[in-house]
């Protein structure tokens, strides 16, 4: 008699559990903890967006909505690309509505990259990275950000950037403003990218949900990597809705580029969620033409909350990293002794009621961010002054 494998998984997930945002909200919940873990807001966003929603579920809007997204979410999209970035897209055949970025990412991953194929990006990562990879047989080709002396603002060494790339790289993966470290890269950076992607024949993937969240300490300007010479034609441009416009829990995002590539993409994620969100997409075409007042008053409150929380962390004894964008700000905990960013954020719920999560997860080489953790602030000022009042307690 042949006994059952006691894991029949694939080998090449077997390395991805629970993830550490299950996890921590576990914990959270468990000791009734403030969760500054995961990025979520506490405030639900704009009132006509939410309206539009709800105008959707009243008037049928509640079946399959066309396969590549509903046409006005993707006119929407290709019109907010024009206004924002100077980008044109045509929205039939250019732009793909999706699941959320996570999603896109993965999709876009699935259809560009075979068996063998080499992936540069940049660590720490969001989790979903790695996975997304490893689901396509692909081989990751991580280049380290680090804590640049002097100012402590995160960078990479050009060298190494370069040496990552070989005849295998099919893929470039960026995320800018960036999960988890809140970097922003700058334009001679993506320069460099740029030119390497076009010396190897390489395409980018950029994943761009905190598009809107740049700080005036990094110039209030997000620059797509799609926008320097020679990149739109070899670029995947990812967003969604979730983190503008506080809706995380819709799932509405979307992939833009030229058809070719966004051909690929469709094929793969049509076999996937299929489709979703039907009553969201129109809502979120409304929010997406929302004036500019909305965009820079999201921006300047999320700044003051960095601001609030940043302060709470310096006073508590965090050695506190330079956010300047993204909803997170990234911490030392050397300076509070600690040695084992997994083991203090286990338990931190218990001893302060403040879940945080370990920025080592996010690293091929855990060790370069084991004294690492991160925290939250897309939450209300009063959430914040709690989770302060309980840290430095």
């Amino acid at each position: 008699m042949t006994t059952i494998d006691s894991d029949p998984g694939v080998r090449r997930m077997r390395a991805f559990g629970t993830t550490i945002f299950a996890e921590m909200s576990a914990l959270a919940v468990r000791h009734g903890a403030i969760n500054l873990g995961q990025g979520f807001p506490d405030s639900d966003g704009p009132p006509e967006m939410l309206a539009a929603a709800a105008e959707a579920l009243r008037t049928g809007q509640n079946q399959y909505p066309p396969g590549p997204g509903v046409p006005a979410l993707r006119t929407a999209v290709a019109e907010h690309q024009r206004r924002f970035w100077g980008l044109e897209y045509d929205p039939d055949g250019e732009v793909l509505v999706t699941a959320g970025a996570t999603e896109a990412i993965a999709a876009t991953i699935l259809g560009l990259c075979e068996a063998g194929d080499e992936v540069v990006c940049f660590e720490p990562y969001y989790d979903s990275y790695a996975a997304s990879i490893a689901l396509a047989g692909a081989v990751r080709r991580p280049v380290t950000l680090r804590p640049v002396a002097g100012d402590r603002r995160y960078g990479f060494d050009p060298a190494e950037l370069r040496a990552a790339f070989g005849p295998r790289t099919r893929l470039v993966l960026l995320n800018s403003p960036h999960n988890p470290t809140g970097k922003v890269f700058t334009r001679a950076e993506l320069t460099q990218i740029a030119e390497l992607c076009q010396e190897h024949g390489a395409y980018a993937v950029t994943d761009e949900v905190y598009e809107h969240l740049v700080f005036s300490d990094a110039g209030d300007t997000h620059v797509p990597l799609a926008t320097l010479p020679g990149m739109r034609e070899r670029t995947v441009r990812i967003s969604s809705a979730g983190k503008t416009f506080r809706c995380t829990g819709w799932k509405i995002g979307w992939a833009s580029g030229p058809a070719a590539l966004i051909t690929a993409v469709t094929r793969v994620k049509q076999f996937l969620t299929y489709v979703n969100g039907g009553p969201f997409q129109p809502a979120v075409a409304v929010a997406l033409g929302l004036p500019d007042s909305y965009y820079d008053e999201l921006r300047t409150d999320l700044e003051a909350r960095r601001d609030q929380l940043v302060a709470g962390l310096t006073d508590a004894g965090f050695g506190v990293l330079p956010s300047e964008g993204t909803y997170f700000v990234t911490t030392d905990i050397t300076p509070l002794g600690g040695t084992d960013g997994m083991a203090f954020c286990r338990s931190l719920p218990e001893r302060t009621g403040v879940v945080a999560v370990p920025t080592e997860v996010f690293y091929d080489d855990p060790e370069a961010g084991k004294r690492l953790v991160r925290f939250a602030f897309c939450k209300r000022a009063e959430i914040i002054d709690e989770a302060v009042r309980r840290l430095r307690a």
